[in-house]
């Protein structure tokens, strides 16, 4: 009997470990369901409740093959073992994983069990990222390797093993989590592939010009995310089709088509190279790359701060909606996560780990390996990345112009003039009365004056980086983590003769 472990690769297709096992023997697919994961600092019921989502269409997935899927609740070691003890285990499969470093030692002890034991734990790479890379020279050639090969379809069948009991999918409520979020994607490897589809056919023609407003970004970006951080589809899959709607693009002439597509092919890359980051790296998710920002904010960040940021109530309208969104959502668009960090850290100075947590909760899509290298890569506490200290104002008047965003999140703010929607602690008492939004009350004054605290962060930064070994450092990080992206094939403007041109788009397909 061969094991496949799912973790975050909740799919069938593209899944390299279910297919190499299939061809040795009967498989035990199997999910570990791990209570402690579900309540850690970074964890969130909603995590779980898409979670859930996605094990249930795998396991109708995989019993459409023949065997559905085998859940257990309990630490992995514990329940391999007892597996181990009722059927003769000939290997254990699973992708590698590139998570926080609960996993990481989660997946040691797994290692260690299976080694005294005599089992062969096979792990197979995923998204382009390297295990054991020694250096960066090399990485892009190797991502797009990964890339290149056609994804791998489900095995023909599974051998049915009536004798395991697949066990229950767990509930929310059982597993003592709390409730659902109203209005946040739902999961599973059909909507996964649904998303992209619609993606590639409808929503993403002005994907370049979309993705920046929250107005926008809903309907003009990809909202694969949830579905890539749960493995729910294959970065691979997401490739391939969108180099054949590139082509399909350079065919019709549609430039605005091409150009978008470029552009999420670009990002799909940058998603491996952000993962490589803490794969590389693990300590990352808890200390600084550039070791001078290890004690550059205080460790106990200003509680009243830190509670209005996280409740939407800091005094700058497009922060405190965008805030409230991801609360309500799960979901912001790059741009928008860029600016609540750039704010907690640089403005409030929160903590980019306290800040970082509780967006890591926040997020629906939360993947560890491009969270924590972000969150560092916004907070500027790399030493090879220019500070980004966002005008929350500004930001907020190119962004959503009319307010219409803001009144969305902000009830407060509806009777708001558009003159006063991005700065409204700017009217006088008599337009807030006839508003209905007296400042202190119904909404907050600034908790900050941005323009002082700018100034005086980026002259905190410039005094670091003036001293003698920041630059040494600064050249570490940049060996160890800084793209090569100029060495890398760049993708056509014109045209691909490679590809194939005409490829078939059907709802649903894969």
């Amino acid at each position: 009997m061969q094991v496949v472990w799912f973790k975050r690769d909740l799919r069938v297709d593209d899944h390299a470990p279910l297919r190499e096992a299939a061809q040795r023997g009967p498989v035990l697919p199997l999910y570990v369901v791990e209570p402690p994961l579900l309540v850690q600092q970074d964890a969130d019921p909603r995590h779980w409740w898409i979670a859930r989502e996605a094990l249930v269409a795998l396991r109708e997935a995989l019993a459409a093959l023949g065997q559905p899927l085998v859940v257990r609740v309990g630490d992995p070691v514990a329940v391999l073992g007892a597996l181990a003890e009722t059927l003769p285990m000939a290997g254990l499969w699973s992708h590698q994983e590139t998570g926080n470093l609960a996993t990481y030692a989660r997946d040691r002890r797994v290692g260690a069990w299976a080694r005294q034991r005599g089992i062969t734990w096979t792990e197979l790479p995923q998204d382009g990222v390297v295990r054991r890379l020694a250096d960066r020279d090399e990485w892009e050639r190797r991502w797009e390797a990964a890339m290149d090969p056609a994804p791998l379809a489900p095995p023909d069948a599974l051998t049915p093993l009536p004798a395991i009991d697949p066990g229950p999918i767990p509930s929310a409520d059982a597993l003592g989590l709390g409730p659902d979020l109203a209005e946040r994607q739902r999961g599973g490897e059909p909507r996964a592939i649904a998303a992209l589809e619609g993606f590639l056919t409808r929503r993403g023609e002005h994907y370049t010009r979309g993705m920046s407003s929250p107005l926008s970004a809903t309907r003009a970006c990809s909202r694969l995310s949830p579905h890539l951080a749960l493995g729910a589809i294959s970065s691979r899959r997401a490739y391939h089709r969108a180099q054949a709607r590139l082509a399909l693009a350079y065919e019709a002439g549609e430039t605005s088509w091409a150009g978008s597509m470029r552009s999420f092919i670009s990002r799909l890359h940058w998603r491996g190279h952000f993962m490589q980051k803490l794969e590389s790296e693990p300590q990352i998710e808890g200390h600084p790359q550039h070791p001078a920002y290890e004690d550059f904010w205080p460790a106990v960040p200003d509680p009243a701060f830190f509670e209005a940021w996280a409740a939407g109530e800091t005094g700058y309208p497009l922060v405190d909606a965008t805030m409230r969104a991801l609360v309500s959502r799960g979901y912001l668009n790059f741009r928008m996560r860029a600016m609540l960090t750039s704010f907690a850290c640089h403005d409030l100075r929160l903590h980019w780990r306290v800040a970082g947590l509780h967006m890591a909760r926040m997020y629906l899509d939360y993947e560890p390996g491009i969270h924590w290298p972000q969150m560092q890569m916004q907070a500027a506490v790399t030493g090879i990345n220019a500070p980004r200290i966002y005008d929350p104002t500004k930001a907020a008047r190119e962004l959503d112009p009319t307010g219409a965003y803001i009144r969305r999140w902000i009830p407060a703010l509806e009777g708001v003039p558009d003159s006063y929607i991005h700065m409204p602690w700017q009217m006088s008492g008599t337009l807030q009365e006839r508003a209905g939004c007296r400042i202190g009350q119904r909404y907050p004054a600034p908790l900050v004056d941005h323009a002082e605290v700018a100034r005086a962060e980026r002259a905190r930064i410039a005094a670091l980086m003036r001293d003698p070994d920041f630059a040494a450092q600064a050249e570490r990080v940049l060996r160890t983590h800084g793209s090569r992206r100029g060495r890398r094939r760049r993708l056509p403007r014109s045209r691909p003769q490679s590809l194939q041109l005409r490829i078939p788009f059907a709802p649903g397909e894969g």
